[in-house]
């Protein structure tokens, strides 16, 4: 056991310098400033494509969160870098809050107020203060919180709404992306909300903030996580009454984790046995997407008894993450066997090894799935470092 967790280690350790190694190469823009926002799967780079704020917010986090790991000075200002492009260009001074997209020349192009953009932003902050110990960057996060709490909270039912007009207002349209339904509240949204705060407890550990994260958890074992099926409902009206039922693999086993964390940070044991619980319940249902070969499959739609055999680069990510957290915590061998597995395909297909990052995914053919970013709005280093990095501390912790 300890030899194989210890190669675990080794070739995650690689991974992670070779995804780091990519972002450091090709993403620094020295045309506009900050990075691109857009390399396409042959490796091409668009100095016009509008820069994202999630985008942004993810390169902070994984270089400041890979600083800590390794203290490389590259790292940090990789970090101060992205840091003091998102506090000069994607802070709304005049209303608080973060721009969704620039243009490429770091102008504010869509200026509405999308709470998981800004939920990022807070979680990127948090994790550059742990790196960096600029008090800027905490009271940054410290002032966004606030604002995303005063107009985004809801006070009635509980949550967080998804989205507003610049001045937050009233927004029609409040989807994150295009597939998404246009319903008041996300799992999506309140899953990276949690996330964000857990962070924001690490450095400044405030009661207030601490009843918000207990309530975030609340939220998903009374509403968000299905009852019945033990799988996350995507989509709710104001009220937490249901709007969808489409199974998302990636996020039920990303939950299963995140929400242990939150758990465990703000110190609730009985939470914390309840969220273990909970942890492996979704475990076990997510099981349900594995494909013979260790791949998580992307979604099944049950009204059309649809599976979507896709395999997306962040769901293995999640996998990988997920169901070493489930072994951690039940001792059943076989949940590290499915981590074991799924790091196993994504070595052999995920990985793209002579130009470097991951690919987007496979589709259901089983080929590269085309036309998908390599950088993008959505293609980021958050998911597989972040994989990489929370294996190497975890299995550190595990090894003598």
């Amino acid at each position: 056991m300890e030899s194989d967790l210890e190669k675990y280690k080794i070739e995650l350790s690689l991974e992670l310098a070779r995804i780091l190694n990519y972002w450091k190469s090709f993403t620094v823009d020295e045309i506009n400033g900050g990075f691109v926002g857009k390399i396409d799967a042959a490796n091409r780079i668009d100095f016009s494509a509008p820069k994202g704020s999630v985008l942004n917010a993810r390169i902070l986090w994984t270089f400041s969160a890979a600083y800590k790991l390794k203290k490389n000075p590259d790292d940090l200002l990789l970090a101060n870098r992205a840091f003091n492009y998102i506090t000069t260009r994607f802070i709304d001074e005049e209303f608080g809050g973060v721009y969704w997209s620039l243009d490429s020349e770091g102008d504010p192009l869509d200026t509405k107020k999308q709470v998981y953009a800004i939920a990022f932003t807070i979680y990127a902050f948090s994790e550059f203060f742990i790196a960096s110990q600029d008090e800027v960057a905490r009271d940054q996060a410290i002032a966004l919180y606030q604002k995303l709490v005063r107009h985004s909270y809801d006070a009635k039912n509980g949550g967080y709404f998804e989205a507003f007009k610049r001045d937050w207002t009233a927004l029609d349209d409040l989807r994150l992306s295009d597939k998404d339904a246009n319903e008041k509240k996300t799992m999506n949204t309140h899953l990276h909300v949690l996330e964000a705060f857990t962070t924001l407890y690490r450095i400044w550990p405030d009661p207030g903030l601490k009843v918000k994260i207990v309530g975030l958890i609340h939220d998903f074992t009374e509403h968000i996580v299905n009852k019945a099926t033990g799988n996350l409902i995507l989509f709710f009206d104001e009220h937490w009454e249901t709007k969808s039922d489409v199974v998302s693999f990636g996020h039920d086993i990303e939950a299963s984790w995140l929400l242990l964390e939150a758990a465990e940070v703000v110190r609730e044991e009985e939470l914390i046995e309840l969220v273990k619980a909970l942890a492996i319940r979704m475990a076990q249902v997510a099981k349900s997407g594995i494909d013979p070969d260790g791949s998580l499959w992307y979604e099944y739609e049950p009204s059309k008894n649809l599976l979507i055999k896709e395999k997306h680069w962040w769901v293995q990510a999640e996998a990988i993450v997920g169901f070493f957290n489930a072994w951690q915590i039940s001792q059943e061998e076989a949940y590290l066997k499915i981590s074991l597995q799924n790091w196993a395909f994504v070595k052999s297909r995920i990985i793209d090894y002579p130009q470097g990052e991951w690919f987007w995914g496979i589709a259901e053919n089983g080929e590269i799935m085309p036309n998908q970013d390599k950088v993008g709005i959505w293609k980021c280093p958050y998911h597989n470092s972040r994989a990489c990095m929370e294996l190497i501390r975890r299995i550190d912790h595990l090894l003598p």
